[in-house]
């Protein structure tokens, strides 16, 4: 039986305060004023005291409004139907399409038993040669895109969910600008992906509350397709805007804050989302890819410091491509003997020769005369960067270690690369031998 008050005892923010029994944390309501109805979530409890943060927002809530528990935390819909579509933080379709109010599952439930999980051991390939050929995404794994503001992460993720070789695409926006939204619907659209993938948007002018449902959303129903044996991978961007949401509301609700204001639980509530990764034993798999800004570009700020205890690794976004040095996919190694014999030396000897690159241009800028070996490290800098690191390559892995050969037939011998001679044999170019 559903339970309905009309004495609301205070409205601070876009919370209100009522005196309720035997209502549930997360519990959703309803909101009854003279503009119409808007849902509301139960935030706090505290004995007969019950806190909501109304999706809407308070204004033109009077205290004799009425409030109705609907006995249910918040659902979403689940079915093929939903592929191709757009919905908002609520759960409601935004694309003016029908609305989907069949077997509706509940968000937010506990992660997968670890009994019914298989260790990762298969990749995904994005044809970005940054990823496939030096930190491989792994199917189940959980990975930040650490950036700052104004680098193209969306960008990235856009081209990801284009390339990707998973069966479908859950994507989250969190606080997108409205431009962002379309770029990403006009990106899925034009490149085709659209039609496999379930795109829910929360923007900046949205209640702050349907911010905090969208990895929600996201997961449980990624969960649902993987159950079904799908290869699923899930799109967040922007994690920092789904913290800032949670410190909002805790302000609001008096909490003592934590480190720079944010509440005490940020780990747990991140953890939460990101142990949704999973690879079932007998069914498909959840891969979570979140972008993560850092202000000041600080990565002691506390969101990306408490993300990379949780994650299997990092990505990090500078000047418009991804970083080799501290970029790290912690499970690439179960994938990397399973691509092509000569991968981890590719991997390695191309990163080793792009240290020294680095350490020559310092070289270089102060003045110091170059030896012929400095002149092919040059040669060889300009080269790996605009044929691996910029974001616009998009070859598949075996066409990218056939391209770091031969970059380094194009820089060096084959004794200055210090390959392994069977390799060398096997995979140098002929016409550089």
């Amino acid at each position: 039986m559903q339970k309905v008050y009309n004495k609301i005892l205070s409205v601070t923010g876009n919370v209100i305060t009522v005196r309720a029994s035997d209502v549930a944390y997360e519990e959703l309501a309803e909101v009854t004023t003279q503009r119409g109805k808007s849902l509301a979530q139960v935030i706090k409890l505290e004995n007969d005291i019950v806190s909501l943060q109304v999706f809407a927002g308070s204004q033109g809530i009077a205290t004799n409004d009425e409030i109705r528990f609907l006995g249910n935390p918040m659902r979403v819909t689940f079915s093929n139907n939903m592929l191709g579509r757009i919905f908002n933080g609520s759960g409601v379709p935004r694309d003016r399409g029908p609305a989907l109010t069949e077997n509706m599952i509940e968000i937010a439930g506990p992660s997968v038993n670890p009994a019914k999980r298989i260790i990762p051991r298969n990749m995904i390939r994005t044809n970005i040669p940054m990823i496939d050929l030096f930190n491989s995404l792994v199917v189940s794994q959980k990975l930040p895109i650490f950036s700052v503001s104004g680098e193209p992460y969306n960008e990235l993720l856009a081209r990801i969910a284009l390339q990707a070789e998973v069966d479908m695409i859950v994507l989250g926006g969190i606080g997108l600008k409205y431009d962002q939204y379309l770029y990403f619907k006009n990106t899925l659209e034009e490149g085709g992906a659209l039609s496999r993938s379930v795109f829910f948007v929360h923007t900046a002018s949205d209640p702050i509350v349907e911010g905090l449902m969208v990895p929600d959303l996201c997961l449980a129903v990624a969960e649902r397709f993987a159950l079904k044996g799908k290869n699923v991978l899930v799109l967040l961007t922007d994690m920092t805007n789904f913290a800032d949401a949670l410190k909002e509301i805790a302000i609001t609700m008096e909490q003592v804050p934590s480190n720079r204001g944010y509440p005490g639980d940020l780990y747990s509530q991140l953890a939460a989302r990101y142990e949704k990764a999973v690879d079932f034993d007998t069914a498909g798999s959840v891969t979570v890819l979140a972008a993560t800004t850092m202000p000041g570009d600080d990565v002691t700020h506390p969101v990306p410091d408490n993300t990379g205890y949780i994650t299997e690794g990092q990505f990090y976004l500078r000047n418009g491509r991804i970083e080799p040095f501290g970029s790290l996919s912690r499970l690439k190694q179960q994938v990397n003997d399973k691509t092509r014999d000569d991968h981890r030396a590719i991997m390695d000897g191309l990163i080793q020769l792009y240290a020294q690159y680095n350490e020559t241009e310092e070289k270089r800028a102060m003045g110091f005369r170059m030896s012929e070996w400095d002149k092919k490290l040059l040669k060889y800098g300009k080269l790996f960067e605009s044929n691996m690191m910029d974001l616009s390559v998009n070859i598949a892995l075996e066409d990218a270690l056939d391209l770091g050969w031969k970059i380094l037939a194009e820089c060096f011998t084959p004794e200055e690369t210090r390959m392994k001679t069977d390799l060398v044999k096997k995979f140098w170019p002929k016409e550089a031998a």
